[in-house]
């Protein structure tokens, strides 16, 4: 059976942060707004009440807020040459399931990209020569600067109550925030959070060796808030159940402490759940959208919805999906070079060093997801790429997340993995040990791109998504250079021992370790329709009508993690649409 519903003015894909953002500043035009989520409803309360919420079994090992590859996955390969196959369990990246999305699971780090980011070819070109860029590199500008984004870091800054400590206030250099940071106008909402033994000892050694340590910026307030939305947020009481988790304590921002109990109170909003989006329906000239048709698991039926406005703000691999089942930009093709959608995918390249202290207690459940230290030394603003032989950069940082007793133990080396010595050794070692990480970027490449597998379908019988990818040496060489950074901060803390992972010469991407949830790419920006699949408006180019939300937009990944930035281009979406769209709609550039 199938139905059609009445028509709307504005249909959402996803309601997570930026399908929040999105419905809560085109609600406040009068719009009649539906938003559309593939998986169950969640809230605060009773989603995340005490004790359920903190099983480490349920949440941290099982996804229990994730989504499952049986209702939806991808198949990978690493060369154009090999098979793609399925992803049959989630690993290397967890996309968030239900309302609030991967808002809910996050750690709450929230970054500006550093300046020379957004228009990187550029800098690259101009600094170093166009000639240090390998061939198959496919690195390109954003569209946008750092100053027109300014003003909407602010907004979601604000909106999400981070704590922090501004390096860089209108060009003023700040003592104890980041030196290197773009300018910003004010300071963040909050003060940082109080820090743990081990970015304490960080920090010290920092300072010694001559860098420029400070706060990690954080989602997890540090004192009582309430934002513009009237949202409330309570300090931290850092429980150490951040990641994978939803917060009992409303401190942590998500879209669930922050906008949506405010959005709901919009009589011209309404979502539905369990509704997941089959595709965006397309006019007979494919200019513009005429709505979507979704799977309402509830009914057994699929629904077409129509729409005047439709805004995809599912997770970035899900909205790029879309595009491609729905022929949404042409779909990219690695032999030519040509076509845009699903162009520059990129993850995110990290390494790390695990020290081991026999007489310091560093008490690991006194945790915060973003509490820490770093530094940006190393920043892509602060390397010569030509003399380095790589471009890139990174953060380097310390600071403790949890102490959950599956996954929060680290053993030196030498200690059995299995038995009765690896309990000796957990008993010895838990809560004795602290890294160092690199967080870094990874850039975009000929070769790493998605489309749709012609092999593989889902349960609606959709071809599944294809993703090719695979480490590079310029990435490689990236990492390891901070390694040798790393390593003597590390020695001159003396520790009792200590144990390096970095990604060396040959490393291939697995899919099954965790690594980030930090996937971008695949439906990017830009000023040229021929290189990019969205405009500087996150507006697509072929259909003026349909506007892409999240970090599929970035043209390679910058070194932080991204929901800044996702959040800052919501806001900047949203008022090109709010002010300029609407009043006239039609192709914004």
């Amino acid at each position: 059976m199938a139905r059609t519903d009445p028509k709307r003015d504005v249909v959402i894909v996803g309601l997570g942060w930026t399908g929040s953002i999105l419905g809560i500043e085109l609600a406040q035009e009068g719009l009649d707004i539906l938003a559309l989520e593939r998986g169950e409803d969640r809230s605060t309360v009773p989603d995340f009440r005490y004790p359920q919420v903190i099983d480490e079994l349920k949440y941290g090992i099982r996804f229990g807020f994730m989504q499952k590859p049986r209702n939806s996955t991808i198949t990978l390969r690493r060369t154009l040459d090999e098979e793609a196959q399925p992803m049959r369990r989630l690993g290397s990246f967890l996309p968030g399931d239900g309302v609030g999305g991967a808002g809910i699971h996050w750690n709450g780090q929230t970054w500006r990209p550093m300046e020379n980011e957004y228009r990187l070819r550029s800098y690259v070109e101009e600094t170093f020569g166009a000639e240090i860029i390998p061939e198959d590199m496919t690195i390109q500008d954003w569209g946008v600067t750092a100053e027109e984004l300014e003003p909407f870091y602010d907004r979601f800054e604000y909106m999400a109550g981070i704590s922090g400590q501004a390096g860089n206030i209108k060009g003023e250099i700040l003592e104890g925030g980041n030196p290197f940071e773009a300018p910003r106008s004010r300071d963040y909402p909050l003060p940082p959070l109080p820090q743990t033994t081990d970015a304490l000892m960080f920090e010290q050694a920092a300072k010694a060796m001559g860098y420029h340590p400070f706060p990690r910026p954080a989602a997890n307030a540090s004192a009582a808030y309430t934002n513009e939305y009237g949202m409330q947020l309570g300090p931290c009481n850092f429980c150490g159940f951040c990641e994978r988790y939803g917060c009992i304590n409303y401190s942590k921002a998500s879209p669930q402490t922050c906008i949506l109990d405010a959005l709901k109170r919009y009589p011209n909003f309404a979502y539905r759940v369990n509704s997941e989006v089959l595709r965006v329906d397309l006019a007979n000239d494919r200019k513009t959208a005429t709505g979507v048709t979704y799977w309402d698991e509830e009914a057994q039926e699929e629904v077409t919805q129509p729409a005047d406005l439709v805004i995809l703000a599912a997770y970035s691999l899900h909205n790029v999906h879309l595009m491609l089942l729905s022929g949404i930009g042409e779909p990219y093709n690695p032999q030519t070079g040509e076509g845009v959608t699903g162009k520059n995918y990129a993850y995110q390249m990290n390494g790390g060093t695990t020290l081991f202290f026999k007489d310091v207690e560093f008490n690991p459940f006194a945790a915060a997801g973003s509490s820490g230290i770093s530094i940006d030394d190393f920043a892509i603003n602060q390397i010569d790429f030509a003399a380095e032989g790589f471009i890139g950069g990174s953060y380097i940082t310390a600071g403790q997340s949890n102490g959950q007793p599956i996954r929060g133990i680290a053993l030196p080396s030498g200690v059995p993995s299995w038995g009765a010595e690896w309990k000796k050794g957990i008993g010895d070692w838990y809560g004795h040990s602290m890294s160092i990480g690199s967080h870094g970027s990874n850039l975009a490449y000929r070769d790493c791109f998605l489309d749709l597998d012609p092999t593989y379908k889902d349960r609606h019988g959709r071809p599944l998504m294809r993703m090719t990818f695979n480490w590079k040496p310029n990435d490689i060489r990236m990492t390891q250079f901070m390694r040798s950074k790393i390593e003597p901060i590390a020695q001159s803390m003396n520790p009792d021992s200590w144990k390096s992972s970095y990604k060396g010469d040959g490393a291939r991407y697995d899919i099954r370790p965790y690594q980030t949830t930090h996937n971008v790419g695949g439906a990017i920006m830009g000023t040229d329709p021929n290189a990019s699949a969205l405009n500087r408006y996150l507006q697509a180019w072929g259909q003026h009508n349909v506007f892409v939300m999240g970090a599929g937009a970035f043209p390679q990944n910058i070194q932080y993690n991204p929901t800044g930035a996702v959040g800052a281009l919501a806001y900047w979406a949203a008022e090109a649409i709010r002010k300029d769209y609407l009043p006239n709609p039609r192709p914004l550039v």
